[in-house]
């Protein structure tokens, strides 16, 4: 589906500030993906598209449907889409939670990042 779809826009009011900022779903160049239980958006991923053919991952799953594998059966088929694009999917995984979903996916952790707000004095 399209990232404007009223369902994602719908799950991405529905979750805090927080985690859609932390899923990045918002940001996204490519389809969304979704999952649905009893009709409900459950999960969505997706990919924001970097220089170097790279597609950076992004997932968000409503807080209802968490811990049930519904984010890593959406982000199968966003990286199946990059993969397919021959784009080289990329996730940075903070939350304990995504990580797994990452692992799961069979990413690997090759490094860490650190980010600065820096604000003039």
């Amino acid at each position: 589906v399209a990232l404007d779809d009223p369902d994602v826009q719908a799950l991405l009011k529905e979750v805090s500030v927080g985690d859609a900022d932390e899923s990045g779903i918002g940001e996204i160049t490519s389809a969304a993906f979704v999952v649905r239980e009893e009709g409900k958006l459950a999960a969505v991923a997706g990919y924001r598209e970097w220089p170097g053919a790279t597609a950076h991952m992004c997932i968000l799953t409503a807080e209802a449907a968490r811990g049930r594998g519904l984010a890593k059966r959406a982000a199968a088929a966003a990286v199946d889409h990059a993969l397919t694009a021959g784009l080289l999917p990329q996730w940075r995984a903070r939350p304990e939670a995504s990580r797994r979903v990452a692992s799961a996916l069979g990413f690997r952790q090759l490094g860490a990042q650190l980010s600065f707000h820096l604000r003039p004095e």
